[in-house]
This record gives C-alpha cells, structure tokens and sequence, in this order.
C-alpha cells in the first residue's frame, strides 16, 4: 500500500510540474501545425459561437452566423490555423451545408413553379435582380473606394446568404488558381460587416409594409381562410350512403369513370357487414361507402351518390383494420403504388400517403420514396404480409445513406470544375464547390429514386450535416479573415459598408412588398413568408411565424426558398465574372 501511494504521489508531482512549466498550453494553443490546437481552435469558435447566437435581442437572434464572428474575434488576437487546413475545411464544410440544403428543397423545388408559387418566385427572382442592380450602382459610384469582391461580400451579408459567400469566395479562388488574379481579395469582411443590420433590415422592411397598408392581423387571417382552397393532394375523409337509383348495380369501376374524380373506397358496409372492395364490387341502395377524396370534391359525390352519414367505423365489430406501413426495403423506392397490386394481391386498399408530414392522396401512379408511411385497411394478417414486403423498419431508417450522400458530392464536384462559356464574359464560369453539390442535390432529391437511390434521411440527420457544415465554413472564414477584419471595417470604411448592405437589403423588399400588396393582392403574411425566402433568412422566417400564428410564411418560404437559393449562389458568382 505505501508503494501505491508513492506512485501515486509521483505521478501527481508530474504533473503538477508541466502545469508549471506551461510549455505544453503555449504549444496547444499557438503552434498552428498542430491537429491537437486546429481541432481545439474550431471547437472553441464553433461552441462560442452556436451559444451566443441563441441570445436574442428584440426578439431576433442571429443563429449559426455568431461562429463567423467568434472567428474573426479570436484570429484577431492571433489564434489561427495552417492555411492549407483552413482552405479544406471551409469548402468541404461548404460542400456539405449546400448539398443538404440541396436534398431538403430537391423534392419541392420543380413544384414550387406550379400555379400561386409562379407568381411568388418571379417577385422573389425580382428582389435578387433589385439586389444585383444596386450592387452595380453602388460600383459605380464608389469604385474607387470598394472593390466589387468587397461589395459581393457586403451583397452577401446583407441578403444573409452564406453560400453566395462561399460560392463568390470559390470563384474568386479559381481565377487566382487560373492566373487572372495574383491574389483571392478578402470578402469576409463585408459580409460579417453588413450580416447584422441584414436581419435587421428584414424584419424592419415587414413592420414599414404592416403600417403602411395598415395591415391589422385578424383581418389577414380571416382573409387567408376564406381564400384558401382545398389543395387536390390533401385527403379528406367522408362516409356517404348509397341512395341514387341511377348507381346501384354500378359497379366501383365503372362509378370512378361516371364521376371522373379523385377517390378511393376505402370500406364499404354491405348489410351491416364491412368488406374491403375491389373494381368489381357493385353498389347496392343503403351501401355505406368510406371514401377517402379531396375537400373540394365533396359536394360533387354527394350529389352523384347520396347524403353523407356520420359514422365511427372503428366502433364496427369488424375483423378490417386500418394501418400505417413504413417503406424502408430500398428494392421499392421510385416503384408505384399501382404495381404493389395491393387489392388482388393482399385484398387491402390504400387511402392516402404521408410523406415528410404532408398526407397525400394515393392514386396509382403515384412512386413510392423510402420513409413514405402508407395507410392500408384490409384484415391484420394482410397488412401484416404488405408490412413484410415494404420493410416496416424505423431501425433500418436510422442507418444513413452514405453511397447516395457522397455519389452526390462526387458528382457534384465533376459538375462544378466543368467550365462553361458565357458570352461577353472572357473568363469561363465554374459553378464551383457551391452550385454544382447544390444542383446534384436537387436532381438527386427530386428524381434519385429513379437511379435506385436511396435519398431519404431522417431530419435530425439531416440538420447534423447542414450545421456540421456550416459550422466549419463559418469558423473556417473568420479565422482566416480575423487579422485583416478590425484594419478592414473599423478603421477604413466599415460604416459605409454597414450603410450600403442596408440600402441593399431594405430597397428592395420594400419594393416588392408594395408591388406585391398593392398590385398582387397578396395577403401579408404570404408577403412576409416571400421576404424571408427571397433572402433564404430562417430568423426572419421565425419572426414572420411569431407574428401570424398560422403556416402561411412558411408556406411562402418553402415556395421560393430553392430558386433563391439557386439565383444567390449563381448570381454571387456572376458579378464576381463579370466585373473582376
């Protein structure tokens, strides 16, 4: 025992012997070649950063953003990794925030063209173009007090668009790598410079259209409802009782092609009895049919079959059941639901189909993703088999699909070297590490299924990735950029800088929010859903839901977000082309 206790006295005598000599802090902290202090730099900035961008200041926080500034903040006391470290780990963060982003929109962003978003994403294309229009004027004025990089970097933070940042910073790494530049100019500076008044700037824009129209909110909303319509692919159950002479003896088939709407018949009571039906199924008079359809189709087969009858099916001694089948056996991804032969292969119906919490009407030529839940009714020991077939496995959703996340970045790298020629332009334009990743993504998102990839990833898997990525690009630009930051902004022309990012964020919404109140007809809370979107801001977004209490903003964001996110990355590049 007393040998023990020596030791251990020795080992503790050690120790408290290197914390005196403190050789092994300073080389943690400063030798910057070192993995030890790179990794404990970027976790130290990363967690600052993600904490204080919790707080909130009137109500508004600036999120993930703060790590840029806790970045800056420490590279201006002289903490700093090897350059080569910080050049992988912005891009690659870049790569993986974008191309998330890219799977998240992929499914929603060719829809989003359809009918109302039309009109929403040409106003949100409008305020990018409004956006690059005072960019120019600003140049022209003042180029020679601000360099267009700079002013990119003020477009960026004002619009609160990191991977327009990362897309103008690739660029601009690619001409230097070309020979057109002998050296990448610093935009970093203007983005953390104009970032803060652009949140700002966002939510101030949505308070002067709320006074100006002298928008009262219950109004608006009592508005929104009248004007809402059923939307087709939202199901919507009613029981109906057979009682038009003209149908009985049709059969189920033969009544879809005489009403020519969407529905199915989900059970059906036959004297007291329920049955799932088939096409051959006839009608008889007093038949209760359970039909699942959309909202704005309910009057059309009350009218064609008879009254609807308020009745508890699940009160039914009855052997049919009505269950939910998660698809998660990859072989049926992109299969429609019409070849699972559902009623003459397991006498069960479909009634509708949920996917990423949106419920849609199934019909058969609707494809099937992995991580869609079907609803099915039929006897247990049926759905039972279908459920064996389909997968049913939340375990095997949790595994992530790392083939189809790096086939993507894969192909999304080859897309973004590919250079291509614009006319007028004499360099070549690339879309980069940003806007090829984020294009593949978008394709792989909406039509993978039909290469037999699997795209589906649960949500918190999904955030991991965009914050991971974020995270490292943010912390990666505010250390590199730290050491010049201070002499940049503070003492040269930050001010002016804070100013310009203003005008550019503000004119613009407020131009399109008139244009699309006064003209449009479009209700306040669709407008400040676009205002967000068009700036791809979630803080703003945030602010709009607080104020409405309804889905409308987020619906309006969700319509324009994959656009503008696609124009910011394009157009940042652009001007970069075209002016440099």
């Amino acid at each position: 025992m007393p040998t023990v206790k020596k030791k251990g006295f020795l080992i503790f005598h050690n120790f408290f012997e290197q914390l005196k000599s403190m050789d092994w802090i300073q080389n943690l902290l400063f030798t910057t070649d070192s993995v030890a202090h790179t990794a404990i730099l970027f976790a130290f900035v990363i967690v600052v950063g993600v904490y204080l961008g919790k707080l909130k200041i009137f109500g508004v926080s600036l999120g993930v953003t703060f790590v840029l500034f806790v970045g800056l903040f420490v590279s201006h006391f002289g903490f700093t990794a090897e350059q080569n470290i910080l050049n992988f780990t912005k891009e690659f963060g870049l790569i993986l925030f974008v191309y998330s982003i890219g799977l998240q929109v992929g499914p929603g962003f060719f829809s989003s063209f359809k009918k109302g978003g039309m009109q929403l994403n040409l106003l949100a294309a409008e305020v990018i173009l409004l956006n690059m229009a005072i960019v120019c004027v600003i140049y022209a004025i003042e180029h020679s007090r601000v360099s267009m990089p700079e002013l990119v970097g003020i477009l960026s933070g004002a619009v609160t668009n990191t991977p327009g940042l990362g897309a103008a910073q690739q660029t601009l790494s690619q001409l230097e790598l070309d020979g057109k530049l002998t050296e990448a100019p610093e935009i970093a500076s203007g983005y953390a410079a104009a970032y803060p008044l652009g949140v700002i700037g966002i939510i101030l824009a949505m308070i002067i259209i709320r006074y100006l129209f002298r928008i009262n909110n219950e109004e608006e909303t009592k508005r929104l409802e009248e004007e809402k319509e059923a939307n087709t692919l939202i199901p919507h159950i009613v029981t109906y009782k057979v009682e038009n002479s003209l149908i009985v003896g049709c059969t189920l088939k033969k009544l879809a092609e005489l009403i020519d709407r969407n529905f199915v018949v989900s059970r059906m009571q036959k004297k007291g009895e329920a049955i799932i039906p088939d096409d051959n199924t006839t009608l008889d008079k007093d038949d209760l049919l359970l039909i699942v359809l959309s909202e704005k189709d309910e009057e059309a087969l009350k009218a064609f079959i008879g009254p609807i009858e308020e009745m508890d099916w699940e009160a039914i001694h009855s052997p049919i059941v009505s269950r939910r089948i998660v698809v998660t056996k990859p072989e049926y991804n992109g299969h429609a639901i019409g070849s699972l032969r559902l009623r003459m292969g397991y006498q069960l119906n479909a009634t509708r189909l949920n996917r990423a919490g949106v419920d849609l009407l199934v019909t058969p030529n609707l494809k099937l993703q992995i991580g869609d839940r079907l609803t099915v009714v039929g006897r247990q020991e049926d759905i039972n088999r279908l459920a064996s077939r389909l997968g049913n496995s939340m375990k095997r959703l949790n595994e992530p699909n790392m083939i189809t996340i790096f086939i993507g970045i894969f192909l999304g790298i080859l897309l973004g070297s590919i250079p291509l020629s614009i006319p007028g332009i004499s360099s070549s334009m690339k879309l980069g590490l940003a806007g090829g990743p984020l294009i593949i993504a978008i394709l792989i998102g909406r039509f993978g299924y039909k290469m037999k990839l699997v795209t589906y990833t649960s949500t918190s898997a999904s955030l991991m990735l965009r914050e991971i990525g974020i995270c490292f690009f943010l912390a990666s630009v505010g250390i590199e950029a730290g050491g010049s930051f201070v002499k940049t902004v503070i003492s040269g022309d930050g001010l002016l800088w804070v100013f310009w990012g203003f005008l550019i964020t503000i004119i613009p919404l407020l131009f399109i929010g008139i244009i699309g109140r006064w003209y449009y007809k479009l209700n306040y809370f669709s407008i400040i859903g676009l205002m967000s979107g068009s700036m791809t801001d979630p803080p703003a977004l945030a602010y709009a839901n607080k104020i409405s209490g309804n889905d409308a903003p987020a619906v309006a964001y969700s319509t324009v977000y994959p656009l503008s996110m696609f124009l910011r990355v394009l157009t940042a590049q652009l001007l970069i082309l075209i002016f440099v």
